[in-house]
């Protein structure tokens, strides 16, 4: 386990490894201006002041000028990190870089941890745990939409939602607690319906935010939209279609794929992780018996059904009994399903198939030529109105699986209150599962934390953040 508990002065390089234009070495600390000063010389008879940028020549212990560099300060309290904060902006040479770090470690630095950086602007409370999980969510993010996500957790609109719904336990949790104090005097300072009531409006908001964790976590690594349908329909060439590029094999033999293909591309600002399956059907053939396997698994894993027919073979009952067979290796029946009818440019008119179910749920339809890349953008357009209909603008919305573990734990500790405010048990037994989902709670902005969950967090950043 990492131990982040120090207050001695950090030094790391905080741009990613390797040559470059420039780099950044940051130094946090109260000694970081005194052990910048040591070997950085500003020109032109500058100080290193609050918020300013220096122009000067960074020297090594023998006098000798390493570089030339630009150097921001950041006084304590106004910073990152909350404490005495310097930036070196320096050419990007791996040998410089390399240089600097070590005449910065001769001057009284030490080398930072992994998310030392953020773990002391936490801990000096610039940042809540929430908040401080959204700065590598943000690095990370790969798109627009998972980029916006990280900006609201930044800012803390996630936080404060998260400490709300806490504070109003917490009220809940004062008006028991009160009974637990006048007990003797047969004392009720609030009627149980309204506590029951209250109760039920946290766990509404709770299962909310669990179920948000869906599509929050899809837009770290690509909604997945499962490419299904029977032997040689144009599956692989659907996905080349839609990645604009031969990702997969085509060919006219049934059968080709075997094992499944992933790649993920961006849809208005989306990212869909498209999934190419093999056919389904029955063989004998061992290796195409575990591919088929494997597509059941994808399905079932898939948030998005892309159903691809061959329009010059289908009717609308095949179709049908196609749909109905593929839905019964299916255990989630709230899946979006697409037909994709296939080969339009070998039919004479578009077929009719408004009454096509997929779960008793109604379907999309569109008509394309994969081999041609006829309305393929009709797809792309599907997919984007379909994601964007579940909405993760400016709603709170959960994208770690810490997060989710926290509310599923609160979700299960108000199941039990509610099942002992039916039992009508004393307040002091309804109080220890409200004090529990409270702390649940709390354990996502780190009102409650232990060192364990600290170093698990903060160890995963780059040394540097």
């Amino acid at each position: 386990m990492i131990s982040y508990c120090n207050n001695d002065t950090i030094c790391a390089i905080s741009t990613p490894p390797g040559c470059g234009a420039i780099a950044v070495i940051r130094l946090s600390g109260s000694e970081a201006r005194d052990i910048a000063l040591k070997s950085f010389i500003p020109k032109a008879n500058k100080t290193l002041s609050h918020s300013t940028c220096v122009y000067g020549s960074f020297l090594d212990n023998n006098g000798e000028m390493v570089d030339e560099t630009v150097t921001a300060y950041f006084q304590a309290p106004h910073s990152y990190t909350g404490e005495d904060l310097v930036e070196i902006s320096c050419h990007g040479s791996v040998y410089i870089q390399k240089t600097i770090l070590e005449i910065l470690v001769s001057n009284g630095a030490r080398l930072a941890l992994p998310g030392e950086f953020t773990f002391r602007a936490y801990r000096n409370g610039k940042l809540d745990l929430a908040q401080s999980e959204a700065v590598a969510d943000l690095i990370s993010s790969e798109n627009k939409q998972a980029h916006d996500v990280a900006v609201r957790h930044l800012k803390g609109t996630y936080s404060s939602f998260i400490k709300e719904l806490r504070d109003k336990l917490l009220h809940l949790l004062s008006l028991l607690e009160l009974e637990l104090d006048f007990s003797e005097e047969d004392v009720a300072f609030a009627d149980r319906t309204e506590l029951i009531n209250l109760l039920e409006t946290i766990e509404k908001e709770v299962t909310a935010l669990a179920k948000s964790f869906e599509l929050g976590n899809a837009l770290k690594t690509g909604i997945p939209v499962a490419i299904i349908g029977k032997p040689n329909v144009g599956k692989s060439t659907l996905l080349n279609a839609l990645l604009k590029e031969d990702r997969a094999i085509v060919s006219d033999i049934p059968g080709t794929t075997r094992d499944v293909i992933e790649d993920v591309i961006n849809i208005n600002g989306y990212p869909f992780r498209f999934i190419d399956t093999a056919g389904l059907h029955a063989t004998q053939d061992v290796i195409e018996s575990i591919g088929i396997e494997k597509t059941i698994e994808r399905i079932n894993k898939a948030d998005i059904v892309l159903h691809v027919v061959d329009l010059t073979q289908t009717d609308i009952k095949s179709l049908q009994s196609e749909i109905d067979e593929f839905t019964g290796h299916i255990t989630d029946d709230t899946k979006k399903w697409i037909i994709v009818g296939n080969k339009e440019d070998k039919i004479d008119s578009v077929p009719e198939w408004g009454s096509i179910t997929a779960n008793g749920l109604p379907i999309d339809t569109v008509i394309i030529s994969a081999k041609q890349k006829l309305n393929i953008n009709q797809i792309n357009e599907t997919l984007y109105q379909y994601v964007e209909s579940k909405g993760v603008t400016g709603v709170p919305t959960v994208t770690g699986v810490r997060h989710y573990e926290a509310l599923i734990r609160a979700l299960e500790s108000i199941a039990s209150a509610k099942k002992a405010f039916a039992d009508n048990v004393p307040a002091d037994l309804l109080a220890i599962d409200i004090r529990q989902t409270a702390f649940n709670l709390g354990s996502i902005v780190g009102d409650i934390s232990t060192e364990d969950v600290l170093s698990s967090i903060f160890s995963k950043f780059c040394i540097g953040k």
